[in-house]
């Protein structure tokens, strides 16, 4: 975290938060009571280029935050993922530049799982079974049944570009949509 263990920013990341407390942890270098400033963020993202086996960068801008944690992850050894957007969108060019300098460009989920060796890292501890998910999934809501386009999920969700394509990603690593070969994004269950 850019910011102590006790400090969400933002503030209405908080749910997300507890989401990972119970499921994972929580890290941070900071001491407690640190407010968020710029000169954090540079210090989580080499800790999240450290924990991680790779890093999808879903939207960035020539000069994000998210290509520093990317930089990071490749000096690191770390697969480094991007999905490209649109050439005219300030907000793509720093996924294009990354799959320019070598980045595995991503398309779905599976680019990612094949790359990485197919499932989670083994884990020697017997964890039980992860609860099944709400249905009110407010992605999974937008979708309803029917194949759509990323444009139309978000129009009926209201999510921003980069949020959705994450949501998305999530959704399809746990086997709840698919991405098909037109584009479009099918619920599974």
């Amino acid at each position: 975290m850019g910011t102590g263990i006790d400090r969400i920013y933002p503030a209405r990341h908080r749910d997300l938060a507890h989401r990972i407390a119970a499921h994972g942890a929580l890290v941070s270098e900071l001491p407690l009571g640190t407010g968020a400033l710029p000169q954090h963020f540079p210090k989580r993202n080499r800790i999240v280029a450290g924990l991680a086996r790779g890093v999808l960068v879903v939207e960035a801008a020539k000069q994000s935050g998210s290509l520093i944690t990317a930089r990071l992850a490749g000096e690191a050894g770390r697969e480094v993922f991007a999905i490209p957007g649109s050439i005219h969108s300030p907000l793509s060019r720093g996924c294009h530049a990354l799959i320019r300098q070598g980045a595995k460009l991503v398309e779905t989920a599976m680019d990612i799982t094949d790359e990485l060796g197919g499932g989670p890292m083994p884990d020697a501890r017997a964890r039980p079974a992860a609860p099944p998910a709400l249905p009110d999934h407010p992605v999974l809501d937008a979708l309803g049944y029917d194949p759509l386009h990323l444009d139309a999920i978000q129009a009926r969700c209201g999510l921003d570009t980069a949020d959705l394509q994450t949501q998305l990603v999530e959704l399809e690593l746990q086997g709840r949509i698919a991405r098909l070969d037109d584009g479009r994004y099918q619920r599974l269950n």
